[in-house]
């Protein structure tokens, strides 16, 4: 059975293409959301195997979401997807239970691979 994966990004264009990739990897996309208020009411209705998490969003931003996340289900495995530049954030993510991160723009097969590791 296909992994079922939250994507998370304010974003529609990045959303479109993390979901055309997955979809491509024989990923199922279960969801998506545009903020971090958003991902986590999708997270508790679909309860994914992976979350792809922008880091900056109106609303809720991706760490906090992320730590959210975590309280419904200390287990989560979430991504989050990082600008160039965003250094600081991306280790506070790490420290908040991130499993990992990708840096836009997205290449296909680090966007595969850090899945993969991730879900193990």
């Amino acid at each position: 059975m296909a992994q079922k994966i939250l994507i998370v990004d304010d974003a529609a264009f990045m959303r479109m293409m993390i979901k055309d990739i997955l979809t491509k990897n024989g990923y199922e996309v279960v969801g998506e959301a545009a903020d971090g208020v958003q991902a986590v009411e999708k997270y508790k209705e679909f309860q994914p195997d992976l979350v792809t998490m922008d880091i900056t969003m109106p609303e809720m931003d991706g760490i906090t979401a992320l730590k959210e996340i975590k309280k419904i289900n200390p287990n989560a495995k979430v991504l989050m997807c990082s600008a160039m530049g965003q250094q600081a954030m991306v280790i506070d993510a790490i420290q908040a239970g991130a499993k990992d991160f990708i840096v836009k723009p997205f290449q296909a097969d680090r966007v595969i691979e850090a899945i993969s590791k991730t879900l193990g």
